[in-house]
């Protein structure tokens, strides 16, 4: 049998405008969703990718969702085919029910734990949560404060920007990735985030979420409308009624990183640092926004400014992932607490009782 398809993104992240979620998009159409509740350490993302390892391996497609507080850590697991998710559904990331019972259901793995082991321990919980959020808080005012430093960044080459030419070029690009094609139907959008700032630094699944389609690698700079087109080509796909995958950026949400029309069989994607990728088959081909859209010489022009602002936002961002990674360890040391609390063998019943009604709903569906 052919194992299934994984595909790896992010719905969560740790940003310039604080942690955001993009959660809810991925569970769209879903019939059946088991959102998992319990402290660290309770064997959440265990659970996640046990099942996911084992459905993949029984053929199906699954999309694994990764977590940007932990480079080890998921999320979230969809099984589009079966329409099914499971999702860790403890802070941040909060999973409202529309449809409890019917469609979610909230599978409690606190019923594994010793509460009264827990309870003596609550002083020591309670102060690693405090250094847990203070430590985020810090994160994410560098984040802002290394967006302030990007805009100003930004600002040099928007004044150096030939608009009409990228208009010119989006609408060039509109013609070769659709043509005068229009599927008669209503669109799906997915909204993901590629890559996320993580303890170990930025981090993304640009090779794997991009693999075997047709690739246009954007080249630019901060400010050379690079979003902006990508923004303007995700609406043709919605208006023409093609399934788009919209990928924002995990450093400025507002900001676009990459979209994939799989219909169509093509991914373009902002192609800088932090995910700077080059040509790796013959199909690939580069989009250079700078020397198409930026007034020539506005690098050389700059340069001494552009170092100065280059390395200011290099030390605010690795001065955030610091705090990030403090945040990392401090979770560990909570989880350590749970960890010794827990009964792992009632986290396997759990697990497998999961397991099993996805394998009856996939033997149902096929």
């Amino acid at each position: 049998m052919m194992t299934g398809d994984i595909k790896n993104f992010y719905a969560g992240g740790n940003t310039a405008r604080g942690f955001s979620s993009l959660f809810d998009s991925s569970l769209q159409g879903l019939e059946r969703l088991f959102i998992l509740k319990g402290g660290p350490g309770t064997g959440k993302s265990g659970i996640i990718r046990a099942i996911g390892n084992r459905v993949a391996s029984d053929g199906h497609d699954i999309w694994f969702i990764h977590c940007a507080s932990d480079n080890k850590s998921l999320d979230g697991l969809i099984i589009p085919d079966l329409k099914v998710g499971i999702v860790d559904g403890t802070a941040p990331h909060v999973i409202e029910p529309k449809l409890p019972g019917a469609v979610e259901q909230y599978v409690n793995l606190g019923e594994a734990w010793n509460a009264t082991q827990l309870r003596g321990q609550k002083p020591e919980i309670e102060r690693l949560n405090g250094e847990i959020s203070q430590a985020y808080e810090q994160a994410y005012s560098g984040f802002a404060e290394a967006l302030r430093i990007h805009d100003g960044w930004e600002a040099l080459y928007i004044a150096n920007m030939d608009f009409q030419a990228a208009d010119e070029l989006t609408d060039e690009y509109i013609q070769i990735l659709y043509g005068i094609r229009n599927q008669q139907k209503q669109s799906r959008v997915d909204h993901r985030f590629l890559g996320a700032a993580t303890p170990q630094g930025a981090v993304d699944h640009v090779p794997n979420l991009t693999e075997g389609l047709k690739r246009y690698l954007i080249k630019g700079r901060p400010g050379s409308g690079k979003s902006t087109m990508l923004k303007k080509l995700a609406s043709v796909a919605i208006e023409r009624g093609f399934d788009v995958e919209i990928y924002h950026c995990g450093f400025d949400p507002n900001s676009l990183d990459m979209i994939i029309v799989r219909e169509l069989g093509f991914a373009i994607f902002d192609s800088t640092a932090p995910h700077e990728y080059f040509p790796d088959s013959p199909s690939d081909e580069i989009i250079d926004m700078y020397t198409r859209c930026i007034k020539p010489g506005t690098d050389e022009a700059h340069a001494e400014v552009i170092t100065d602002l280059k390395q200011q936002y290099s030390a605010k961002m690795q001065e955030s992932i610091q705090f990030l990674a403090q945040a990392k360890a401090l979770h560990d040391a909570l989880e350590q607490i749970y960890v010794q609390s827990m009964d792992f063998r009632i986290v396997d019943r759990i697990r497998n009782q999961i397991q099993e009604e996805i394998i009856s709903i996939a033997a149902f569906v096929e």
